[in-house]
């Protein structure tokens, strides 16, 4: 009994929790574990899943994304009251970016399935809705990730796949007509930076327009993107 009060305890003084009904926070406080991180430990790890919603009660961490080469950005710090893992909880997809404890810092860990019985019903509005969301958040991240680590060939390529779709037969292209100053504008250079990083992908066959005015995108591009 003594644990369960230390629980309920814990959970009422996160944020997260407060809109929870009793029933609601003792089922939360009955499942959710406490654990410790040292310093460097990672609390989620970048393209992993864990399958938790983990919030932090002491200490700080910060969430970081990195490239092939093993070069990192900072996204955020973490603090006592957010959490971490949601996200992959929500769409069922690997986490986005790594969180690591920047001090020792303490846990409380809450499994998928108590974590979902916290939501709407997966048939409604509002779940659709925080799908939604997170896979805005999860593009924002990506975004983030390119401008900060990626030259500006990297960027356009990443682009030019985000827009590209599978014609049928196996090649990745794109139908719709995408304006040089758009593209300057979602990788943050110049349009004249951007028309010679075009000119210079096509002359070396990373890209084709098609005499209909679709784009065709070789494989071989995904590698720079």
């Amino acid at each position: 009994m003594t644990t369960m009060v230390s629980n309920l305890e814990l959970i009422r003084r996160v944020p997260l929790f407060s809109v929870l009904t009793a029933s609601q926070a003792a089922s939360v406080a009955d499942a959710v574990l406490k654990r410790r991180f040292k310093r460097g430990e990672p609390i989620v790890e970048q393209n992993k899943k864990s399958d938790a919603l983990s919030i932090i009660l002491t200490g700080r961490a910060r969430v970081l994304t990195s490239d092939d080469r093993g070069r990192e950005v900072i996204l955020a710090t973490l603090r006592p009251g957010d959490y971490v893992g949601e996200m992959s909880l929500i769409d069922n997809e690997p986490h986005s970016a790594t969180v690591r404890a920047e001090i020792q810092t303490d846990v409380l860990i809450l499994g998928r399935l108590e974590f979902a019985r916290c939501l709407p019903e997966n048939s409604s509005m509002a779940y659709a809705l925080l799908k939604g969301l997170v896979q805005r958040l999860r593009y924002a991240d990506r975004q983030i990730e390119s401008l900060a680590l990626m030259d500006v060939y990297g960027r356009v390529a990443r682009a030019l796949l985000e827009f590209a779709s599978d014609d049928g037969e196996g090649n990745a292209v794109i139908r719709d007509k995408v304006s040089r100053q758009d593209l300057a504008k979602m990788v943050g250079a110049s349009r004249e930076m951007v028309s010679r990083v075009m000119k210079d992908l096509e002359g070396r066959g990373f890209i084709e327009t098609r005499p209909d005015g679709a784009m065709l995108v070789r494989e071989r591009l995904q590698a720079m993107g």
